[in-house]
């Protein structure tokens, strides 16, 4: 078979591509490395490169999150007018499968492993099921290497690996847990290893969710790592400064960046998410302490939970700026299907808006306990364009020059992105979604 792996852009076809994005949607060169070799498989990211619905494709498999929800069902449409069978999977399918299955001949649910190859096979003998679904989550042991060759176009990052998945803390925003379970799963070392030496590149990414989480299989991991050479950047928590030597041995290994979720500075928001074990008091101590050994911060912030007020854009931004956090990821809360924080605002009537192309985590959709969506949303306008004007970008490239081929790019891409402020939706429930909710 001849099979199509799309990554929707929620943008497409109206915003001309772009020059470079940051990094792959990682499930599809997975995917298709879980494809038996007797078929022709094609990824196109939809941020980078046109859909041909033309083609004489005999199956489209698309990976959905909430924010591409709309304009991945748009493409499944498009290409069962042409007979063409449809696969639907990731996060927001998941979530909502019924719904998904409108739009598709079948719905993964879940992590692909087992079930896409069950899927193939189904497929070509001509008895695709509309759903696949598995009891548990799949070992990690043994996965193939990803097909990286097949990404087009470029990216400030490319060469992504993963090491983990799940994560036990279950914080009332996020799907994590939800999707992929309360527990640390992880890859063999040796795998990680034999798999990142296929490149010979200088920069790479882990998307783990936290690639502290197990202590010991981090400090493996990074021992491993260090006779590669190579520069590295991830996401964990703040935690991981509390161990001086595992923090000195992420260092050594090439850790040069890793992505912390702050969310707030207020304590009783992250009470609130289940975040407790975060601590605003020490934040400064632990940066300081990353910095000390080279590795920069990537700092989450989350505007709206309902301890925020106005006040709360200042406050971050003066945060952000005197602990000096070297990069900064902005969020406005967003009620993600299948989370706590969607079935608690649903219940109280305060989500305003089933757009799913507005769940991009920079639009508001629902009305906040102490402010306006209007001012939640000026408010995270505000905040990021200020962080990512051009005069802050040179006052912490001067801090950062070590590393300026990974901070140049990665800073002036954000501050593009800070240059195309948001609005508030209409206050309308999408056509696509109205029946459901």
């Amino acid at each position: 078979m001849r099979i199509l792996l799309v990554a929707p852009d929620p943008n497409a076809p109206r915003r001309r591509k772009m020059w470079y994005v940051p990094f792959p949607q990682a499930s599809l060169p997975l995917i298709a490395a879980l494809t038996p070799p007797h078929h022709e498989v094609r990824i196109v990211d939809e941020r980078i490169e046109d859909i041909d619905f033309n083609e004489p494709y005999d199956l489209v498999g698309i990976t959905v999150m909430s924010a591409t929800a709309i304009r991945a069902y748009h493409i499944a449409d498009e290409f069962r007018k042409r007979g063409v069978r449809v696969v639907l999977g990731g996060i927001h399918p998941t979530a909502l499968p019924q719904e998904a299955k409108e739009h598709a001949d079948s719905v993964v649910i879940g992590e692909a492993e087992g079930l896409w190859e069950r899927l193939l096979e189904d497929c070509e003998r001509g008895e695709l099921q509309p759903f696949y679904q598995r009891d548990d989550f799949p070992s990690l042991s043994g996965l193939p290497h990803s097909r990286l060759d097949l990404l087009r176009g470029r990216y400030l990052l490319k060469h992504v690996f993963q090491t983990t998945r799940g994560c036990p803390h279950a914080c009332g925003f996020c799907s994590v847990s939800t999707f992929m379970g309360r527990k640390y799963r992880h890859r063999p070392v040796e795998e990680v290893i034999e798999e990142i030496r296929q490149y010979p590149v200088q920069m790479i990414g882990f998307l783990d969710d936290n690639i502290v989480g197990n202590p010991a299989y981090s400090r493996e991991l990074f021992q491993s790592l260090i006779p590669l050479r190579r520069k590295w950047v991830s996401q964990g928590t703040l935690r991981m400064a509390e161990d001086e030597k595992l923090l000195q041995l992420a260092s050594q290994s090439g850790c040069i960046a890793l992505f912390v979720g702050f969310e707030s500075v207020n304590e009783e928001n992250l009470k609130d998410m289940h975040k407790s074990f975060h601590r605003v008091d020490q934040y400064r101590k632990l940066i300081e302490r990353f910095h000390k050994h080279g590795i920069m911060v990537i700092g989450s912030f989350v505007f709206g939970f309902d301890e925020d007020d106005i006040s709360v854009f200042r406050r971050t931004l003066q945060f952000i700026e005197d602990t000096k956090v070297d990069f900064a990821q902005f969020s406005i809360l967003t009620p993600l299907p299948g989370t706590e924080v969607f079935d608690k605002l649903k219940a109280q009537g305060r989500i305003f808006s089933f757009d799913w192309s507005k769940y991009d985590f920079a639009h508001v959709v629902y009305q906040p306990a102490k402010m306006t969506p209007k001012e939640l949303q000026e408010g995270y306008n505000f905040v990021f364009q200020k962080f990512y004007s051009l005069p802050r970008i040179a006052r912490r490239l001067l801090r950062n020059w070590r590393y300026l081929y990974y901070f140049l790019p990665a800073s002036l891409y954000y501050h593009w992105v800070a240059s195309h402020p948001k609005s508030v939706p209409e206050r309308n429930p999408n056509p696509l979604t109205s029946v459901v909710y």
